[in-house]
């Protein structure tokens, strides 16, 4: 254990003694947070807000506007939005790397605090804001800029954006003075539409409103550390980017799996299931930086335009090549686990799929022929997002004559939660006269060369948008692609009936699945229950 315990600590000595770029504070703004009494503010963006305060990159003049139907006030509200960061910091989840709360920067937040009570489909609500937001300009300075947090249920992004053009709140104007144009944003969480055609309507809808660079389409997947790391390590190392092809890749899968069910959101899940919750946005948004193609620059518009071309090569989903399931009983990390028809708010006869799997193929010069495998899944064995990539197995013509009996597949992967880490597995000859290989691992994690910093996942994409920063969300074009791939799975199990429950909770998920990635050759799925880079 010494002898690891030098080498961790020697490991991080040269990226601790990089150059480091810190982030400058974000310009003056408000945030008007609607929903804001809900489990999304209180256990992600408002923690989110109070790290950029701690660290230091949060506006000096900034205010927080909370808008919400509830009866609270701005002292009722503070006070349940406090509670909430206590038991996050002093849970000990890995959130945090204090068991303590930064009083100076929890008043910055409070400070700033205010609150509107009422009905989002009404006028008056809306000329309520505009007067907080005249107080939180004079008051702390935010120079007439503002953000608009969409924290609500999806049915109310259309109409709450439509009353906030209607009272003229999304207006950008030209002022004299160092600040300039004043800018407006609006950030709409996920699910941004249902199906393909709801997608293009909302599109249509709010677009009436707002132009493009007003709207910052969250997914909270590519605000990770290793998300971003995906693109550095493919274009910033002149060893992987020319294996990163056809002639060298056999197939990538990309997992997302949970080890909870669906709680207490079956009211939700029921019209949403496990394809429209993931696929559209999550799994595809890391698929696309696997797959892109080198942008010409870090900026916005560089590199959503390889993203969006990646989308759009990505031939419609074959209901022929997809699985879907359903958890029944079983048992999750030694505790018994009931099936989703019986859970709170679900159908005793629900069809909805809390497992799905796919096989994609990208048409374009790159990648023709190399599979794709998506899955995404509840109530399953372990925890874990990641892409792994399997190269194309060595001849094995070199070994004949030794007790080499086969080689073990080459696999790198990049492991996005719990615990962010790259591992590259490959053969090495075991000590001794004879001729035998073992399959060994390389690996890096953040952890052990970089000091943890307390992180929800948002902030990064929360302090993009206070910069106007666009790289990191999805544009119009690229979520109707999302939808488009899709759209023929939800056609095709919406006109037939499954037979669920297909799955024991605390399993690896339906058998169709392994018989999906196994019909051509031998390739499997990789274990859900392995650490990051297992051997296989």
């Amino acid at each position: 254990m010494a002898d690891d315990q030098t080498h961790r600590t020697a490991a991080r000595t040269p990226a601790a003694a990089e150059p480091h770029h810190h982030p400058r504070p974000a310009a003056p703004c408000a945030m008007v947070l609607f929903g804001a009494t809900g489990d999304l503010a209180k256990r992600l963006v408002v923690p989110a807000l109070y790290n950029l305060a701690c660290s230091g990159i949060l506006p000096e003049h900034f205010a927080l506007i909370g808008v919400a139907r509830g009866e609270d006030d701005v002292a009722a509200w503070s006070k349940s939005l406090h509670e909430a960061l206590i038991s996050f910091v002093t849970s000990k989840s890995g959130t945090f790397n204090t068991d303590r709360i930064d009083d100076a920067a929890w008043k910055r937040l409070v400070d700033g605090m205010s609150f509107v009570q009422g009905d989002l489909t009404k006028p008056e609500l809306y000329e309520e804001l505009r007067s907080a937001l005249d107080v939180a300009e004079k008051t702390h300075g935010t120079a007439g800029n503002a953000i608009f947090y969409l924290a609500v249920a999806d049915p109310l992004f259309g109409p709450v954006i439509d009353q906030l053009g209607k009272a003229k709140l999304v207006e950008q104007t030209h002022r004299e003075g160092k600040h300039g144009r004043t800018w407006r944003r609006v950030v709409i969480e996920k699910p941004f539409g249902h199906s393909l055609e709801s997608a293009r309507a909302l599109d249509a809808d709010i677009l009436k409103t707002l132009t493009e660079d007003q709207i910052f389409r969250i997914d909270h997947f590519l605000g990770k550390d290793t998300v971003q790391s995906i693109m550095a390590f493919r274009f910033a190392n002149g060893l992987f980017e020319p294996l990163w092809n056809r002639d060298r890749i056999d197939h990538v899968q990309i997992t997302a799996a949970e080890t909870v069910g669906v709680e207490q959101r079956g009211e939700f899940y029921e019209h949403t299931g496990a394809l429209r919750d993931m696929t559209p946005n999550h799994l595809l948004s890391l698929l696309t930086l696997v797959a892109m193609e080198p942008p010409s620059g870090f900026d916005a518009a560089s590199v959503r335009a390889r993203k969006a071309e990646v989308l759009s090569a990505i031939a419609a989903a074959d209901p022929a090549r997809a699985v879907r399931g359903q958890y029944g009983a079983g048992d999750v990390g030694g505790a018994a686990k009931a099936a989703y028809r019986q859970e709170p708010h679900v159908a005793p006869d629900s069809n909805t799929e809390t497992y799905a799997a796919l096989e994609l193929h990208i048409d374009n010069w790159r990648w023709a022929g190399v599979p794709f495998f998506l899955r995404t899944g509840k109530h399953l064995c372990g925890r874990m997002t990641e892409i792994a990539i399997r190269f194309k197995q060595a001849p094995y013509s070199v070994f004949r004559g030794t007790p080499v009996e086969s080689l073990k597949p080459n696999w790198l992967v990049i492991r996005i939660a719990p615990g962010e880490c790259i591992s590259l597995q490959f053969e090495v000859k075991r000590r001794g006269p004879v001729v035998n290989l073992a399959a060994v691992k390389m690996q890096f994690e953040y952890d052990d060369w970089f000091e943890k910093q307390p992180n929800v996942g948002y902030e990064t994409l929360l302090y993009d948008v206070m910069i106007g920063d666009p790289t990191l969300f999805m544009r119009a074009d690229m979520v109707e692609q999302g939808w488009r791939i899709v759209q023929p799975l939800l056609d095709a199990w919406a006109a037939k009936a499954p037979d669920f429950p297909n799955y024991a909770s605390g399993s690896e998920g339906p058998k169709a699945a392994d018989d999906l990635i196994g019909r051509n050759g031998d390739r499997a799925w990789r274990s859900i229950s392995d650490a990051c880079g297992n051997v296989e």
